[in-house]
């Protein structure tokens, strides 16, 4: 590989790395993580320091730097769904009252894009830009459920199952015969599975030839969405078909 692709490489490693680790990492755990020597690492995290891609705190850890801030804006902004859905995001927050997030996949995990919330928003550590497992959240679970059997089977295959909360689903086989129920249904449910306390309900949204493309949920205290879960669905369903319409679907 050419030295200057290499470069390149790593610094997209590193920015990737710390995207997954958010409280910081020392230049020599960076280094070991990555397996790039610690001269190098530390040449190259002093750079992305300087033109504040990065930032060091007392602890001598590494953060993503402010200057990522209007880079991610634009890549997001950049997206046609991104545009297509805001409207559409915005009105379904206004019918349920309750905080509405919007994700694309990657790779084996989901990546928030859009979140846009109520004066009666839950707390939640959900932000775009962040990723979750597939596997314990409601925009996940759609993810797995509506696409091809090939793709779900890879996907699980190389999932580790981590409990995050007490209703966290653990098993494969009872996660796969819950996603069955999903796919017919047409929406998905996380039942405080990857946080305490929190309800979701997605839905899936479609692109040319019914691929799937992305994912919008709408979360909630438990006992507060339960109580308006039909609603909460029509009006879900409603926002995914016409975003989905305006992105080719038939």
């Amino acid at each position: 590989m050419p030295v200057s692709v290499k470069s390149a490489k790593r610094v997209v490693d590193v920015f990737e790395l710390l995207m997954k680790n958010p409280h910081g990492l020392t230049s020599k755990e960076i280094s070991e993580i990555l397996d790039i020597p610690q001269s190098s690492t530390f040449n190259l995290l002093s750079t992305l320091e300087r033109i504040n891609y990065l930032n060091k705190d007392e602890q001598k850890k590494y953060r993503l730097g402010s200057k990522l801030i209007p880079l991610g804006r634009s890549a997001m902004e950049s997206l046609n769904i991104h545009k297509v859905s805001l409207p559409h995001l915005k009105d379904l927050t206004e019918e349920v009252r309750e905080t509405v997030f919007m994700a694309l996949l990657s790779g084996d995990e989901l990546v928030y894009i859009a979140k846009e919330v109520s004066n009666r928003s839950i707390q939640t550590t959900a932000q775009p830009g962040m990723r979750k497992p597939l596997y314990c959240t409601g925009l996940g679970k759609t993810f797995l459920a509506f696409m091809p059997s090939e793709q779900r089977n890879e996907i699980l295959n190389s999932i580790d199952f981590i409990p995050y909360t007490e209703n966290t689903i653990v098993n494969r086989d009872e996660l796969e015969r819950q996603l069955e129920q999903f796919y017919s249904l047409g929406y998905s449910i996380d039942n405080e599975e990857s946080e305490e306390g929190l309800f979701c309900i997605a839905a899936p949204i479609f692109g040319e030839g019914n691929h799937i493309i992305a994912t919008i949920s709408v979360a909630g205290p438990k006992e507060r969405m339960y109580s308006k879960k039909e609603v909460i669905v029509k009006h879900i369903r409603h926002a995914a078909n016409s975003i989905s319409e305006k992105m080719g679907h038939h």
